[in-house]
């Protein structure tokens, strides 16, 4: 099994050119598209649609007028200025989805790097949402499936590399590395990994220096999405990305 990492969204264009049927894609987006998504079927919702663009989730909001609107520009919840006239009825703070708001609905979200990192998968034996929050379960769910190849793919932050979703790539390449059976892995998961080891005794404090923290730990009403995506194994869940482009709890 080898096991390999997009550690920058600049790589993401080039997954279009490969072939990933024999290959499991992780996706981390810590801050905080895969933290909410996996949050929000933790508590309730029937399933999350990844979309890139708000012209596509409005598309589906006219055929399913059911469903809830989701996700965020430059970090904030979008609204009607950006939309044409609809205000989206939540952003990307995990928070936000609590079992009173999703439970029994359907999310179709878009957000600046998480929902594109999902959709550039698609080709994929199976894609995975993960996060800090589904870590260990995550990784069962990889060893239950026993792929060829397993790509560790990290969303970022616009086009820049995002160091929460780097070590959370490394944790899981930890785990991964040190299960039962033959593994090899490339430069850029031994790049992740030593990350990891360096920063998962003082996480808190290391995320807080990043990019993408800074910008929320800046925001009052955002700033507890940091430690709340931080936290490890919480949630007892897998969220796969099916052939129709939905995220759902694998049963």
């Amino acid at each position: 099994m080898k096991i390999d990492a997009i550690l920058s969204p600049a790589e993401l264009p080039a997954l279009a050119r490969r072939d990933l049927r024999d290959t499991a894609c992780v996706v981390f987006d810590v801050l905080r598209a895969t933290s909410t998504f996996v949050t929000a079927l933790h508590n309730g919702a029937k399933a999350v649609i990844p979309v890139a663009e708000i012209s596509e989730a409005l598309a589906i909001r006219q055929k399913q007028s059911g469903v809830l609107l989701g996700g965020e520009r430059d970090g904030v919840k979008i609204r009607a200025a950006q939309t044409g006239g609809v205000d989206f009825e939540l952003g990307n703070s995990p928070r936000e989805y609590t079992p009173e708001k999703v439970r029994d609905k359907t999310i179709v979200s878009t957000t600046t790097n998480g929902t594109r990192a999902l959709r550039a998968c698609a080709g994929a034996q199976t894609v995975l949402a993960a996060s800090f929050l589904n870590l260990a379960v995550s990784a069962q769910f990889i060893r239950q499936l026993q792929p060829k190849h397993i790509l560790l793919v990290c969303a970022g932050t616009r086009e820049n590399k995002a160091d929460e979703d780097v070590l959370a790539a490394g944790a899981l390449g930890e785990i991964l590395l040190f299960d039962s059976g033959r593994r090899t892995v490339s430069a850029s998961v031994e790049t992740a990994i030593n990350a990891w080891r360096k920063a998962k005794s003082s996480l808190l404090e290391v995320v807080s220096e990043a990019e993408n923290a800074r910008r929320l730990l800046a925001s009052p009403e955002l700033r507890g999405d940091v430690a709340y995506c931080l936290q490890q194994d919480v949630f007892n869940l897998s969220a796969v990305l099916g052939r129709d482009g939905v995220l759902r709890i694998s049963i």
